[in-house]
């Protein structure tokens, strides 16, 4: 996985169609986005079904889209470098078929943005041990202070404070901007991240320990200097990925989708004000998933910059929106309230949490949206 900001209106022009035809991306400031999941959802399936999704939200106003490319340990496209780590060119149900292709070429004939979203990020697998990546290289797998696999909500993880790790997922990420006509690329809230109860591999011991005269990381995984010395490892990492993306082409966006401050940092190690600040970042859309607008107003308000020090030069900021999640679908009265609140706070946009709640019930909350607020 998502404030009153003053930001600056950006404008900028991107390569977004397939015969390289230059055209004006819709105002950073304006995005309204939505995530496409291969969980719960059989978009990405086939080129019918793809085409279908991208010629509905456009007819409903949506101008940005964000499609999973890194779950489960999986890529949602043909990728030489998994096959070569791991036999596994794609995730096998798109065995024979390249989402990633076909969606980026189709919405940009619509004028969509089209972003990747690295869903999975530092996280090798979902209640599966580790999965074939750790089975693998199990000197890649986070520890806890135990010694035991970090586990987290039923997430397994890798330890991104390894550099065999970090050059693994970068270069994912570099595979698809190299070899795809994409827009950007996305991280979340598991990317860059860890969960704080983290850093205790062999590997992270030794590095803290050259670093800190041979003393052991503190048994405390909370203690401030220890929490800001592998945040900060994070925090280089994002770095990194946004000056390499940049260098791949300077129009790229890098985005990220982090929870919520100081929460993220809290849980897992996101100083993601610090990517703002630092400069790499072009668009952050923080996950305020709440469940009524009271939380919701609250969580919108401890985003606002003045609470976070951040400047008045700074990345434009969009509301991550959780609009469907298992049984649970935002209900109408709910959703305008969110959408006008986010106006009246300054917000000219929304992500919204996934495809699949756009239509559910006969597409009721879509033809809401393309009613009310995204004619």
């Amino acid at each position: 996985m998502r404030y009153v900001f003053c930001f600056l209106t950006i404008l900028i022009p991107f390569m977004t169609s397939c015969s390289g035809e230059k055209k004006n991306s819709p105002d950073l400031s304006e995005i309204k986005g939505v995530w496409i999941t291969n969980v719960d959802s059989r978009v990405l399936e086939s080129q019918e079904s793809i085409r279908e999704a991208v010629d509905f939200l456009y007819e409903h106003g949506f101008n940005t889209l964000f499609p999973v490319v890194w779950n489960q340990g999986k890529t949602m496209y043909p990728s030489k470098i998994m096959e070569e780590k791991f036999g596994l060119l794609i995730d096998p149900v798109f065995e024979g078929h390249d989402p990633l292709k076909i969606l980026t070429d189709y919405a940009h004939k619509k004028g969509f943005l089209v972003i990747p979203w690295f869903e999975f990020g530092f996280s090798s697998s979902y209640n599966a041990n580790g999965g074939h990546i750790l089975a693998k290289y199990p000197h890649w797998a986070a520890k806890d202070r135990d010694g035991n696999l970090l586990t987290k909500n039923n997430f397994e993880w890798m330890n991104p404070y390894h550099p065999e790790v970090q050059d693994f997922i970068k270069s994912l990420i570099l595979e698809v901007v190299e070899n795809y006509n994409v827009d950007g690329i996305q991280g979340d809230d598991r990317l860059p991240a860890n969960p704080i109860e983290g850093g205790y591999s062999d590997y992270t011991i030794n590095r803290y320990k050259a670093e800190h005269n041979g003393n052991e990381p503190p048994y405390d995984y909370r203690d401030p200097a220890w929490q800001k010395w592998r945040g900060d490892i994070l925090n280089a990492f994002a770095e990194d990925v946004y000056k390499s993306v940049k260098a791949v082409r300077r129009d790229l966006i890098v985005s990220w989708a982090p929870n919520i401050y100081p929460w993220a940092y809290d849980e897992y190690l996101q100083d993601w004000p610090a990517w703002i600040k630092g400069g790499y970042c072009d668009l952050m859309i923080p996950q305020i998933y709440r469940y009524n607008i009271e939380a919701y107003k609250n969580t919108l308000k401890s985003m606002d910059p003045d609470v976070l020090e951040l400047s008045g030069d700074h990345c434009p900021m969009i509301p991550g929106v959780l609009l469907n999640l298992g049984k649970y679908t935002m209900d109408d009265e709910f959703l305008r309230n969110v959408i006008a609140h986010n106006r009246e706070s300054g917000y000219n946009g929304e992500v919204f949490f996934f495809y699949e709640g756009l239509r559910k019930e006969n597409d009721r909350t879509a033809k809401l949206l393309k009613e009310e607020f995204y004619k």
